[in-house]
């Protein structure tokens, strides 16, 4: 019984931690061409599931050498910091998510863009993407492997968590694609969700590290982690925001259609 409620709980932990990884998923692999796209977002959580994995027994056997921090680098005034390679990877991660994100907003308000369809953002070869997804996909797996190592050290229960989460993924990935398909307004809301995926990522180099203190100092300034609760805070945030807008942007059609109904 307790394995089983453990089980459950590493289920659960893996679905809420997995969230913003499924949203990189959906938005990357509409750079596929359209044909591909099912196929990526499958080959890419599959061989994903699989090197989750084997980094899962990789970290359970070298755990110290991810924890564990680099020298001191110190710049008078400008940087001080002590950082983990666990702690250099998320950011690295992060950068690239803010990139993404910022690229694909840039696209949206390109003007020469908007003459030639929805889906001008540069067509990207299916192993490309696919790469893409698998490499993010192990970047978000630090947080969720380290946080369910802290809920038990039986291999086999976190495996079996990894995949059946996993085969959710693939499943939610699908629908959250023809939901951002079917609802196009709604992309701009998830690249700005992704964008602050991205800087909560780079927030957390700093934040890692029980045995030796590891902290990012940027002008005098410490880099402080985002936590969990401030991140889906600041998404439900975005969110009200996007439904008042899309409501109010509705009030204000239904009052200009009144009106012109009137003068006619």
């Amino acid at each position: 019984m307790e394995i089983l409620l453990t089980l459950i709980m590493l289920i659960l932990l893996q679905a809420v931690l997995g969230f913003d990884n499924l949203l990189y998923i959906s938005l990357e692999s509409k750079r596929a061409p359209a044909a591909d796209r099912v196929k990526v977002r499958r080959w890419g959580i599959g061989l994903a599931i699989v090197l989750r994995i084997v980094l899962l027994f990789a970290l359970m056997q070298v755990l110290t050498v991810f924890e564990n921090p680099f020298p001191r680098l110190y710049w008078s005034g400008v940087i001080d910091a002590r950082l983990n390679l666990h702690g250099i990877i998320v950011m690295i991660g992060g950068v690239f998510i803010l990139y993404t994100a910022l690229r694909e907003i840039y696209h949206m308000l390109s003007l020469e863009k908007l003459g030639h369809g929805a889906d001008n953002s540069e067509v990207t070869s299916a192993k490309s993407v696919i790469s893409r997804i698998v490499v993010m996909n192990l970047v978000f797996s630090f947080d969720s492997i380290l946080s369910a190592m802290a809920l038990t050290e039986t291999f086999w229960i976190m495996a079996t968590a990894i995949v059946i989460s996993g085969g959710l993924m693939i499943w939610l990935a699908d629908r959250v694609s023809e939901f951002l398909e079917k609802n196009r307004m709604y992309e701009v809301l998830g690249l700005f969700v992704l964008f602050v995926v991205g800087i909560m990522l780079v927030s957390e180099v700093g934040g890692h590290g029980e045995e030796v203190a590891t902290y990012l100092k940027l002008f005098g300034h410490k880099i402080q982690p985002m936590s969990k609760a401030t991140f889906y805070f600041v998404i439900a945030i975005l969110v009200l925001v996007d439904l008042v807008q899309s409501r109010y942007q509705k009030n204000l059609l239904q009052m200009k259609t009144a009106e012109q109904a009137k003068v006619g």
